[in-house]
């Protein structure tokens, strides 16, 4: 049956800072705990209960720690190899993790969201499906409960208390009318405003959303949002069915109008879902197989492909209920979808205007795989190297993103990966251009000017105190599955 991650967590008293199931937001159908992450899952609470009652600190208390963060990458490494870099040593001592910190990384996060609950959106029978939704990702008795845990302040204290993150991008979701969105483009940008205000600094940048398959008239909208909105940047979902049928980025009647307004209008980067069909988008024009044609029609415009294209159902099937069928070569660890884009891409090395985002994808198996995450990243510094990988999150529908951030600080390329596939390292370099550095030169930021004006902004004032007494989650939402039968009865909500 399926369950909430974290009404699974209070009930068992496990909140491992990695989480040992992979859960779902609904794109994807959320697997059985497999073997590995059982055993995963059983190390890391030895080490951690051993631990934890040397330093005199309760189970969760210690996985709140640095300590705790290493006692998972240490059980990880137990079970899929030597893939993160940690000593047993920072497991046993909350100072000796966060020493090695990088203290100087440009986190600049492209694909965050929360919801807006100003509009009552969520009161019709139109948007009653998608509160449903969100209730499910934080679930409360009532829908308005769940929602408020969604909201601005949460994502707020999420991102930039909670984590390591110094910018972000808003984004959002589509709906065919605005007043059933649970945060249209005027609400990002607003909420752009918002943190920026509250900074005293440029912390956030805004999407647009853009809606091809609505028709021509859909053009007034796009200029609008630009000259009125001002947006940085497009979001689109080519899956979703808003107008008559769904759309692809190379169709030049429905989508080659908007590519070259956008480019009169300034705007390039086009950022676009592939890869996670949602039971309710079309499964076809979610796949990255209409990228080619696009990227190659418009060379001035950046087509960043979200979750890079990853299906999300790489373990046992779709949202659809549909079977994945086996790699076609296990040995090259066929990552579906993203193999489909990296192979287009590599017999066209003339394309350099796509862009790999990593949002769930990175999240999903750097905690479930590590492996796999080794070899979907090997491959693209392979086929488009370190410049064309951006770093996104998909937060705070998942909680806060510092388990990602630091997955990705000590993840590390296996000998036998380098020898074998001929797969580069992850420098420190590497990693600060996907971090951030690569996203800042898309979107026009001035790292030096940025970090110069963030170390003494009022959001790092905010942060400094909040640290004083800090109170992660520590937890990760959405729905897992598990086996009722040797589960206890677990509280679901309504």
């Amino acid at each position: 049956m399926w369950m909430r991650q974290c009404d699974y967590d209070a009930q068992r008293g496990i909140r491992t800072p990695i989480p040992t199931r992979i859960a779902s937001n609904e794109e994807f159908v959320p697997p059985p705990q497999s073997e590995e992450l059982k055993r995963v899952e059983s190390r890391v609470l030895e080490i951690g209960d051993r631990n934890a009652a040397r330093l005199g600190l309760d189970r969760r208390g210690f996985f709140q720690t640095g300590a705790g963060m290493a006692a998972a990458l240490l059980a990880l490494n137990e079970v899929f190899g030597e893939c993160y870099d940690v000593e047993a040593a920072e497991a046993a001592d909350p100072k000796a993790f966060s020493e090695r910190w990088p203290k100087d990384q440009f986190i600049f996060d492209v694909q965050t969201h929360h919801v807006d609950l100003s509009q009552k959106w969520y009161l019709g029978p139109d948007g009653k499906p998608t509160a449903r939704f969100f209730q499910m990702l934080r679930p409360s008795l009532n829908v308005e409960s769940s929602l408020e845990q969604l909201n601005r302040m949460h994502y707020v204290k999420e991102l930039f208390g909670d984590s390591d993150t110094v910018m972000a991008i808003i984004s959002g979701v589509p709906t065919r009318e605005w007043d059933k969105n649970p945060l249209p483009p005027d609400q990002m940008v607003a909420t752009r405003k918002y943190v920026n205000d509250l900074a005293g600094s440029r912390r956030v940048l805004s999407h647009g959303l853009l809606r091809p398959n609505l028709g021509l008239k859909e053009l007034d909208e796009l200029e609008r949002q630009v000259k009125e909105l001002k947006v940085d940047a497009w979001k689109m979902y080519t899956g979703a069915e808003l107008g008559e049928k769904a759309w692809f980025l190379d169709d030049e009647k429905i989508a080659y109008p908007f590519w070259e307004r956008t480019l009169k209008l300034g705007v390039k980067n086009v950022c676009v879902h592939k890869g996670l069909p949602l039971s309710a988008f079309n499964e076809k024009a979610c796949t990255p197989f209409d990228v080619e044609k696009a990227a190659k029609d418009w060379p001035d415009l950046n087509f960043i492909i979200y979750h890079s294209a990853f299906r999300g159902s790489f373990w046992f099937g779709s949202g659809t209920g549909e079977k994945v069928p086996a790699p076609k070569n296990p040995d090259a660890q066929e990552i579906p979808w993203t193999s489909d884009l990296l192979r287009m891409l590599k017999k066209n090395p003339g394309i350099k205007n796509v862009y790999f985002e990593l949002g769930s994808t990175f999240n999903m198996l750097s905690g479930s795989s590590p492996e796999k995450c080794l070899h979907m990243l090997g491959q693209m510094l392979q086929v488009v190297g370190p410049d064309r990988i951006l770093w996104g999150t998909d937060s705070i529908w998942n909680g806060s993103p510092q388990s990602q951030i630091e997955r990705f600080r000590r993840l590390k390329m296996t000998d036998v990966l380098k020898e074998k596939y001929g797969y580069p390292d992850l420098t420190p370099e590497v990693k600060a251009k996907i971090f951030g550095l690569n996203a800042a030169r898309l979107f026009q930021v001035d790292v030096n000017a940025a970090r110069k004006a963030i170390v003494s902004d009022q959001l790092t004032k905010a942060k400094e105190e909040y640290q004083r007494n800090p109170e992660p989650s520590q937890t990760q939402y959405g729905w897992i599955w598990v086996d009722e039968s040797k589960t206890p009865s677990i509280p679901v909500g309504e």
